[in-house]
């Protein structure tokens, strides 16, 4: 059933803005999908056959399922704090695979991983509520990933054992052959201990001064993209090294300033929906290729590929998951202006993926047939929606950063970035305002969108970068016109 949005709220989204009312309404949705999708796996798991989901993993799904009940039940903390595990992006991917492993016709070499993996996240959850258990868990792949503490590094590639017991004060692991690994947790995220198999999860500090920290997490083993084939455009996860965690430090600690510069909207919608960030390595390549997938068509939304263009500078890249709301993955920031742009540019992708699900906007097919010109390639139709809706958002943000820094160097890079993607969504916007694909909330959607792209005409950049602009928007038409012949406008 398709629900109901209150018009300004759609207006709202379409600037590429939205109140709190609009925040908790994309929130909320995306909270109950969640949890009814761990419900789904919980009900496969019943209804699947002995040769796809054997009795002793079923068993120990509900045993995991009542150790997060008892969690649930430690007062108002403990039910907090399995409400934020449950609906930890990362938990998107793992319940995604489970559902896909439990309802196909045999079992998959990864199932015996991902049922094992929900053992390690009640024991997460018991160890945040103070409740004592003693269960035995699964390290697959060298690693035991304890969500919102760390994990505990193996060394072996095959299935280890792990005997893992929380005392008054400690959670310990034990496994055969190797001393007991003390771990002690941390408010809100992470836990140290001396042993050199532990390895901690390290967060940043909230996006304001009353929000929760932000996981930064290289640990979690369904933190990549798990479609096959992953996208070009989109380089490996990463495990941090200590001068790599000081980069992402140095560059978020004056992201929240710049955020609140280029307007409250961008504070508060980084401080509702970013609830984790994921590290990704360098891609391979470092060549001019396109940005912007679509939504929900390989499980990825907004990749950039290796660019120098407005939100990253060569050899970047980033994402959002469309089944791990609230995360963010990225190359380490080159710069604070460049982080606080991608963390704008991902979080339209998840707004309007989110809206997406609530309404639909267009009932246009999946061919890609259509002009970016932020991408060498053909588009559908939701990708050149997804592209231009966050271009608009980014040259909202440069402009306005632009408008208030008096910084010389980083107002000039800000009104080139901002006059760039101010032509690449002017470029766009006749071929979505002039579809009749769109639905009637689609239409007002869109119609906002033009609002917010004539308010920018309002504080022109520089002459001579706007010139550039034009004539490399010019030029990427000229240029994909010859490699595709006549397109969509």
């Amino acid at each position: 059933m398709t629900a109901v949005v209150p018009a300004r709220v759609l207006r709202e989204l379409g600037r590429t803005e939205g109140g709190p009312e609009a925040l908790r309404l994309l929130v909320h949705d995306q909270h109950t999908r969640r949890l009814l999708l761990l419900r789904a796996v919980l009900d496969a798991a019943e209804a699947a056959p002995e040769a796809v989901c054997p009795r002793r993993d079923l068993r120990r799904l509900r045993a995991d399922w009542a150790l997060l009940e008892a969690a649930e039940r430690a007062g108002d903390s403990g039910r907090s704090v399995v409400r934020s595990l449950l609906l930890h992006p990362l938990l998107g991917p793992w319940a995604k695979r489970c559902l896909t492993g439990l309802t196909g016709p045999a079992r998959t070499p990864e199932l015996a991983w991902d049922l094992a993996h929900f053992s390690a996240v009640a024991a997460a959850a018991a160890t945040r509520a103070r409740v004592p258990f003693t269960v035995p868990l699964t390290a697959y792949d060298g690693l035991l990933a304890l969500p919102t503490l760390g994990a505990l590094r193996t060394g072996s590639r095959a299935p280890v054992a792990v005997d893992a017991s929380l005392g008054r004060t400690a959670l310990t692991l034990r496994r055969r052959g190797a001393a007991p690994v003390r771990v002690y947790p941390q408010a809100d995220y992470g836990a140290w201990s001396t042993a050199p198999a532990w390895a901690p999860l390290h967060s940043l500090t909230g996006v304001t001064a009353d929000s929760a920290p932000v996981p930064l997490d290289d640990l979690d083993p369904y933190r990549a993209i798990q479609t096959q084939p992953r996208p070009a455009r989109l380089s490996e996860v990463n495990t941090l090294t200590d001068a790599t965690r000081k980069q992402w430090l140095n560059a978020w600690s004056g992201t929240a300033e710049l955020l609140a510069l280029s307007g409250p909207h961008r504070t508060a919608e980084a401080a509702a929906l970013l609830r984790c960030l994921v590290p990704l390595a360098a891609p391979p390549g470092a060549g001019p290729v396109g940005r912007d997938g679509p939504a929900g068509t390989d499980g990825t939304a907004g990749t950039n590929g290796p660019t120098d263009g407005p939100a990253g500078p060569v050899g970047s890249c980033s994402a959002t998951r469309r089944e791990a709301f609230g995360a963010v993955l990225s190359t380490t920031p080159a710069t604070t202006a460049l982080f606080a742009a991608t963390l704008v540019h991902e979080l339209q992708h998840a707004k309007l993926a989110a809206l997406s699900d609530l309404l639909p906007l267009h009932h246009a097919d999946a061919t890609a047939r259509y002009f970016a010109p932020w991408r060498p390639d053909p588009r559908p139709f939701d990708g050149l929606w997804q592209g231009a809706y966050s271009h608009l958002a980014l040259a909202d943000y440069w402009q306005r950063l632009a408008l208030a820094t008096h910084h010389v160097p980083l107002r000039d890079q800000a009104w080139a970035a901002h006059a760039r993607c101010r032509e690449q969504v002017g470029a766009a916007l006749p071929a979505l305002v002039g579809s009749p694909d769109l639905t009637p909330d689609g239409r007002r959607f869109a119609d906002a969108m033009v609002g917010a792209y004539t308010r920018l005409l309002r504080n022109p950049p520089p002459k001579g970068q706007l010139a550039r602009a034009t004539a490399y928007v010019s030029t990427a038409r000229s240029l994909w016109h010859q490699r595709h012949g006549p397109f969509r406008r």
